[in-house]
């Protein structure tokens, strides 16, 4: 039922389930350090309309965010217009205060609008592309002789840029890392570099906080090596350092964003010049539609937005539609570190799991809503909880 008038798109139920998905096999993140991982949560939420259409999304977390989203966000969504997201994106801002992020539930929202309009999110947003280049993001840190081998299987798959992982106790043994694909592959792969500097996970320990001296250090070799960006180089509230950072730098660029939370703080970092590139998430920074504001004041200070992706194939493709919804598009995350995490994994719960084309971009899927096509099966198999 695509044609209903928004008389029918009053939300008559929020309904999430909790799934436990596994992994093909042990998954090593370089930022979680002594971490194996071998499965990885997240909250399907379906928003349901009086029309009966049903808008799809989902939070990164397990339990903690299908709480928040009942107690905090679904009873102030019932019996309210579903088309009309502006009105309620107040609600996931307020519950963030009290719960777990659900900014993610403004997707939903927007996917309900998309299948009433019968057209994809991309094109309701202006469609300034219908593709974006890609990038292989990888998740682990792995010696010299292995990300050559990983470098050239890569290249082999069709992705024209690569993006490391720098966690080594010596930052000076992730440059050889650097060095060794530069000196096998050229300029064959464009390369990025993410240092996870910006929010240290609890619990895991041995990771060395990197001060303003290293990152410097660090930023200089990478320019010297002709590495396009360095992600998260100094914690995520440093802009002071930042900003100083990214005033010693030529051709290198600065990234980061996607442990900021809201417009106000993206509004911080641009306006202070922290970053060249920004990357919040559609599911954990602020709602997908309010990134398009971001988008837009950082268009007008000349900076480029490229999107964190790694939380599950729903928000993959969320994130693809902010992404091709802007003139100032950058490359776009597509994380695939086989053999624990490779892309299918990430987009299991799916049924037409993304990949990249011949010239090594995504291309955003043509139905209406965000596309999406969910594997129930799967997902039914999967879920260890569910409310409302």
């Amino acid at each position: 039922m695509l044609g209903a008038s928004r008389a029918d798109s009053r939300i008559t139920r929020v309904h999430t389930r909790v799934l436990d998905l596994p992994l093909p096999a042990d998954f090593h993140p370089a930022w979680g350090r002594n971490e194996i991982q071998r499965s990885f949560y997240m909250t399907l939420v379906e928003v349901e309309t009086a029309a009966g259409i049903t808008g799809v999304t989902a939070a990164e977390a397990g339990l903690e965010a299908a709480a928040s989203i009942e107690r905090f966000v679904s009873p102030h969504l019932i019996g309210r217009d579903a088309a009309a997201p502006e009105r309620l994106t107040p609600v996931l801002r307020d519950a963030e205060i009290l719960g777990s992020p659900v900014y993610c539930v403004e997707v939903a929202l927007w996917d309900i609008a998309g299948k009433i309009a019968r057209l994809p999110v991309y094109k309701m947003w202006g469609a300034a592309t219908d593709r974006v280049p890609a990038y292989c993001a990888t998740g682990e840190v792995r010696s010299p002789e292995r990300r050559v081998e990983d470098c050239r299987r890569i290249k082999a798959e069709g992705f024209k840029a690569v993006k490391l992982r720098f966690h080594s106790d010596d930052p000076r043994d992730d440059i050889r890392v650097v060095e060794a694909i530069r000196a096998e592959l050229g300029e064959e792969l464009v390369i990025l570099v993410d240092a996870n500097q910006a929010g240290v996970q609890p619990g895991f320990g041995g990771h060395r906080q990197w001060d303003f001296r290293v990152a410097l250090k660090v930023a200089f070799e990478l320019e010297r090596l002709g590495v396009t960006w360095l992600e998260e180089p100094l914690p995520r509230h440093d802009r002071l350092g930042l900003r100083r950072l990214r005033d010693r730098l030529g051709t290198l660029q600065l990234a980061g964003g996607e442990n900021n939370h809201g417009m106000h703080e993206f509004k911080l970092l641009i306006d202070e010049g922290c970053y060249d590139v920004l990357q919040p998430d559609a599911v954990l920074s602020e709602g997908v539609y309010q990134l398009r504001k971001v988008a837009a004041h950082a268009e007008s200070a000349g900076l480029l937005m490229a999107p964190h992706t790694w939380t599950h194939g729903i928000g993959l493709l969320a994130n693809l539609h902010l992404l091709a919804s802007i003139p100032n598009h950058s490359w776009f995350e597509f994380p695939h570190e086989p053999p624990g995490w490779p892309a299918a994994a990430l987009s299991q719960m799916l049924v037409n799991k993304p990949w990249i084309d011949a010239g090594g971009c995504v291309r955003v899927p043509d139905g209406p809503g965000f596309g999406f096509e969910l594997d129930e099966e799967l997902i039914q198999h999967h879920t260890v909880a569910s409310y409302g």
